[in-house]
């Protein structure tokens, strides 16, 4: 048999070389790297002679020291020893989450080579989420009058609700953080580390009061650098259980509609049933489904 190699891709040598196997991602990965998303390091090829057996790679903010996130990894039929190969040699320490995006109706089936490489590298399934997708001319309901909306006053009153929200969340991510850091801890992490990096417009953002002006909720609509989204929803714990998210979904719907995007794109765990129905009266509609597991 010709002998193994895994080395790091050379690019842009290597990107066609690279993207021999199909992947939804394969589209992005000239841009990314472009953007700073990627780096030719962060990206993995394990051959044999010219066949490529096997392919990895890993993903960050632009700018981002270490990679966040693993978020491809392919492997030919008959190599799986060769893929478990490739991620023991290329796994960063520590090891990122792994993330990969599947069928809507995707359920695990022993030909999910990649899957099983994971698990051999000691990786752990951990969440599965739906992948949610709007499209201009979906109706988007009328407001109700129940609720008026306001851009948040400063960051501290919009991190002061996101430490509320995580009593009772159903988000995976959220509880697991929550093992390890204070509530208000969780909230400044995910603040900064993710809303204060979108470009888009803080004005977008919105706070939902009651006409006492009682804060019930809020919503953040942005742009990932890959789509309009809606990054962040949520309805205070006092506050749970009224439909207030329907309406609070549809403001966030109005703010990028307005802007005239292509579409909205959002997710929720597959676990988060109440957050689910919500995007499917709001005509969402799963288009993906997502499978991350952790080391």
């Amino acid at each position: 048999m010709t002998p193994l190699t895994i080395r790091p891709a050379v690019m842009p040598d290597d990107l066609d070389t690279f993207n021999s196997f199909s992947y939804v991602l394969n589209a992005e990965i000239a841009k990314d790297l472009a953007a700073g998303r990627r780096r030719p390091e962060w990206l993995w090829l394990a051959l044999r002679g010219d066949q490529v057996t096997a392919r990895a790679a890993w993903w960050s903010r632009p700018g981002d020291e270490h990679p966040l996130v693993m978020d491809i990894l392919d492997v030919a039929d008959g190599h799986f020893a060769d893929g478990v190969s490739l991620v023991r040699a290329a796994l960063p320490t520590p090891a990122p989450e792994f993330t990969r995006f599947v069928a809507p109706d995707w359920q695990r089936s022993g030909d999910d080579t990649w899957m099983r490489v994971l698990e051999e590298c000691g990786a752990k399934l951990f969440v599965e989420r739906l992948r949610l997708h709007w499209e201009p001319g979906t109706p988007i309901a009328e407001p109700s009058g129940r609720l008026a909306f306001r851009a948040p006053r400063d960051a501290d009153e919009l991190i002061e609700m996101m430490t509320l929200v995580l009593d009772g969340s159903l988000d995976a991510h959220s509880r697991d953080d929550l093992t390890r850091m204070s509530p208000r801890e969780c909230a400044e992490e995910q603040y900064r580390s993710e809303l204060e990096r979108y470009s888009t417009p803080r004005d977008w953002w919105r706070v939902a009061e009651l006409p006492g002006g009682e804060p019930v909720g809020f919503v953040i609509p942005a742009h990932n650098g890959y789509n309009p989204i809606i990054a962040y929803i949520a309805v205070l714990p006092g506050h749970r259980g009224r439909g207030l998210v329907d309406d609070i979904l549809a403001e966030g719907v109005r703010v990028l509609a307005g802007q005239g995007v292509p579409r909205i794109r959002a997710a929720t765990d597959v676990g988060n049933v109440p957050m689910a129905a919500a995007f499917a009266r709001a005509g969402f509609r799963t288009f993906e489904r997502q499978v991350d597991l952790t080391w």
